[in-house]
C-alpha cells in the first residue's frame, strides 16, 4: 500500500464525501416513481437493469472528480474506464442493487472507493434513502446516520451455528456455487437474502457474521472491502485470496469464522469450480 501525505488523505476523504453528496439527490430523484424505467444490459432470458438514476448518479460523481481530482483514474459501472496519472483510481457503482431500487426496497446504495494497484484504500457505502453513510480506510471506520456518528466494529468470534449469514440472490451463482453456499448457510443460525451492498455494511457494523456471494464485479466489491476491513473484518475470495476483482467473495466479521466458512466452501466445491 502506498504512503499518502496528510494533505492527500484529507483531499481523498473530502472528495469521496462530495461524490456521495452529489449522487444522493440523483438517485432519490427517480426512486419509488411509477414512471421509472429500466433498460436491460443482459441478453435474452436474463435481466440486468440500468436506469437513468444509475447514469445520472455516475455523471454527478464524475463531475466532482473532474473538478477536484482530475488526474486520478476512474472505473465506473455505467461509463467505463478513464485513465489517470497519479496511480489512484476511483471505483464507482452509482446504484448497487438496481433490482431492489426498481422494486422500491430501501437497501440499495452508492459505492465509492479509491484504490491503488494493490486494492482499495478508502471506501464509502452510502444509503441515500435510509440516510446512512458507512466509511472505511485511511484512518476512518465510521457510520453517520439518523442516530449520529458512531464507530464501526465487526462482531467478535462465535461458532457458525450461532451466526447470521447474508447473500443477495438465493441462487448465489452457478449450481456448484449455490451448493457450496448452502453448505455454509445450512449450518448457520439464520440466513437472509436481498441486501446487496447493505449486507457488507451490516458486517462492518457488527450486526452479522458473514456475507457470501458470487459473480461480483470490481465495482461491486471495492468499497465494501475498504469498509469491512477498516472495521476489523476480512474480505477474500472463496480460496482465501484477494477479492479485488470480484467473482466469488466472502466477507467475515473475524478470522475465526472466515476460516470455518472457507473450509466448508472448499469441501463443497468441485475441483472445476475452485
Amino acid at each position: 500500500m502506498r504512503r499518502l501525505s496528510a494533505v492527500t488523505i484529507a483531499d481523498i476523504l473530502a472528495t469521496g464525501r462530495a461524490c456521495a453528496d452529489a449522487a444522493r439527490p440523483e438517485t432519490l430523484r427517480y426512486f419509488r416513481k411509477a414512471w421509472t424505467e429500466a433498460d436491460n444490459k443482459a441478453g435474452p432470458g436474463a435481466f440486468d437493469p440500468v436506469t437513468e438514476a444509475d447514469r445520472a448518479a455516475e455523471r454527478a460523481m464524475r463531475a466532482v472528480l473532474a473538478q477536484r481530482r482530475p488526474d486520478d483514474g476512474i472505473l465506473g459501472e455505467e461509463y467505463g474506464t478513464s485513465g489517470g496519472t497519479t496511480g489512484l483510481t476511483w471505483v464507482l457503482d452509482p446504484i448497487d442493487g438496481t433490482r431492489g431500487y426498481l422494486s422500491g426496497t430501501p437497501t440499495w446504495g452508492v459505492l465509492i472507493s479509491v484504490a491503488d494497484s494493490h486494492g482499495p484504500l478508502f471506501g464509502i457505502i452510502d444509503q441515500p434513502y435510509i440516510g446512512e453513510r458507512f466509511e472505511g480506510g485511511l484512518g476512518q471506520a465510521s457510520l453517520t446516520g439518523p442516530q449520529g456518528v458512531s464507530d464501526l466494529a465487526t462482531r467478535p468470534p462465535r461458532p457458525l451455528g450461532e451466526a447470521i449469514v447474508l447473500t443477495t440472490f438465493p441462487e448465489v451463482g452457478t449450481e456448484a456455487e449455490g451448493r457450496a453456499f448452502r453448505a455454509v448457510a445450512g449450518r448457520a443460525r439464520l440466513t437472509r437474502y436481498g441486501m446487496d451492498c447493505y449486507a457488507y455494511a451490516l458486517v462492518a457494523s457488527g450486526q452479522v457474521d458473514l456475507v457470501i456471494e458470487a459473480g461480483l464485479q470490481t465495482y461491486d466489491i471495492h468499497a465494501p472491502i475498504a469498509v469491512v476491513e477498516a472495521a476489523g473484518g476480512i474480505v477474500t475470495d472463496w480460496r482465501g485470496g484477494p477479492a479485488i476483482e470480484g467473482g466469488q467473495v466472502i466477507a467475515a466479521a473475524n478470522p475465526a469464522i472466515h476460516a470455518e466458512a472457507l473450509d466448508i466452501l472448499a469441501g463443497a466445491l468441485s475441483p472445476g469450480t475452485r
